[in-house]
């Protein structure tokens, strides 16, 4: 859809957003047995079990370490974590859930009314629950059957609800890419969309302003922050098309195809009666006290909002530190070349943030690499930046060295063995500067005859003579003085 028509939609209706987010724990386990939970590259049904597999007479045996992350994830999202949580059945039928009920949690969730600050506008949470996952249906094309991966069933899942505070498909898309720093920074989850580990489902309704709310549909299964906003600006567009239109919206559920970036409907939508929620009868209630709250809390690492506050009080540009804050990998690998290199003497935070975001990650983009697939060791990348800050090398000599310093190669090293050190020596740099003004005798009588911008057509020159080893300050100096400027 273009700016233009998003525009026009926007300015005759408003848009009520409600996300819901599934993302999958790490654990070692399975959220209701001890199959393991890593599958991930495994054959078909290989990671399955009685109770995976809803075989007669099984029972549940809960997780701990999924309550655990289930606690520190609400308390991640500044959520009420305190008291009785508890597990019911949620009830329907899917090919791809043997035991015909979900285990989930109805009325009392792990989490409960929290919130995130995005971009100065508050979205609520309502809540966050634990349940588990179901397996996975493949449909090969042409093919008049479906084949079903069991794999995946019973992993343990937390998902998380808003409430509806959000207007717009950038506005989700920045919720979202907080939720993810979030979960990354403690431990909770891998939560990589292209994996199926963090998957959103969309409420969406539009309004006049003025008027009561419209009738919300459900868009399923997005699996990457691209398709969140791109269905949001769709469903949006077309609700709005059908109202304009005299017709009415009906709360359906939807799904999403990318290719064609559009939704279709896959059912009308489900009540809450509908799913018969009753209590697990094979799993009590849990009571999380105030000391469970605290030895959970004890072991959470900073999070991407403190972060962010640590980076800005450092000296580092907003949306650098915003950058940086939300990348669980380059923050990590920032903090600790920032460490190392603040073992001599404090580095400058920013022209590290620079090299870090811009020459590194650029270098990274045209390998098709991340920072955890190369040599590059955090030490190394603060040996390059305090080289440049001390003047031992020019920032050309820096961008040469990158490609052998993201290799693993330390830089201090590199410029020793090959006598890359600025060269201050005048003697040398007035030679090459007579040799430039012997050269081109036109563009010395310009600047002495008053253009002085026509130095820098005989400082190039001079650079290239001196194999780009001589401190430009210092090649500006002599350059200046032999002019009479």
């Amino acid at each position: 859809m273009s700016q233009a028509a998003r525009s026009s939609t926007a300015q005759t209706y408003a848009v009520v957003i409600g996300l819901e987010v599934h993302l999958q724990l790490r654990t070692r386990s399975k959220i209701f047995s001890d199959c393991p939970a890593d599958y991930h590259g495994a054959d078909p049904n290989t990671f399955t079990d009685p109770l995976t597999l809803g075989l007669p007479g099984t029972l549940p045996t809960l997780n701990r370490e999924a309550v655990e992350l289930g606690i520190m994830f609400g308390l991640g999202l500044n959520c009420d974590v305190s008291g009785f949580t508890q597990f019911h059945r949620k009830n329907y039928f899917y090919p791809d859930a043997p035991k015909n009920f979900q285990l989930s949690q109805y009325d009392r969730p792990i989490a409960r009314d929290g919130h995130l600050d995005i971009a100065g506008t508050r979205i609520r949470i309502k809540r966050a629950h634990l349940e588990d996952d179901a397996g996975k249906l493949m449909h090969p094309a042409y093919a008049p059957y479906s084949l079903l991966d069991l794999n995946r069933a019973g992993s343990p899942l937390i998902e998380m609800v808003t409430e509806a505070d959000i207007t717009n498909a950038e506005q989700a898309r920045a919720f979202l890419e907080t939720v993810q720093a979030i979960a990354q920074a403690l431990g909770v989850s891998d939560a990589t969309p292209e994996e199926g580990k963090m998957r959103c489902d969309v409420n969406l309704s539009i309004h006049r302003p003025g008027e009561p709310w419209g009738t919300k549909c459900e868009v399923k299964n997005l699996n990457s922050f691209r398709s969140v906003e791109r269905a949001i600006q769709y469903e949006t567009a077309r609700q709005a098309r059908v109202l304009d239109g005299g017709g009415r919206i009906t709360q359906d559920t939807l799904g999403w195809d990318e290719g064609g970036g559009k939704t279709f409907l896959m059912r009308t939508k489900e009540g809450e009666a509908d799913y018969r929620y009753f209590p697990e009868p094979d799993l009590p209630p849990l009571d999380i006290t105030p000391e469970w709250i605290e030895r959970v809390r004890a072991r959470m690492p900073e999070l991407p909002a403190q972060k962010l506050e640590r980076y800005l009080a450092a000296g580092v540009r907003e949306s650098d530190a915003e950058m940086l804050s939300l990348n669980v990998e380059q923050s990590r690998f920032y903090d600790e070349a920032l460490k190392a290199g603040a073992e001599a003497q404090p580095l400058d935070a920013q022209k590290l943030a620079n090299w870090l975001l811009t020459d590194v990650a650029g270098a990274l983009a045209s390998s098709e690499q991340s920072l955890r697939q190369s040599s590059l060791q955090p030490a190394h990348l603060a040996s390059l930046v305090r080289l440049i800050d001390a003047g031992t090398i020019s920032g050309k000599i820096a961008k040469e060295l990158l490609p052998e310093v993201l290799a693993g190669h330390d830089p201090a090293r590199l410029v020793q063995e090959r006598g890359l050190s600025v060269v201050t020596d005048t003697d040398a740099i007035d030679a090459a500067i007579d040799a430039a003004m012997s050269n081109d005798p036109a563009t010395v009588e310009k600047v002495r005859g008053g253009n002085a911008k026509a130095i820098n057509a005989l400082f190039g020159p001079v650079m290239k003579a001196m194999g780009g080893q001589a401190k430009p300050e210092v090649v500006r100096e002599r350059l200046t003085h032999k002019l009479g400027l």
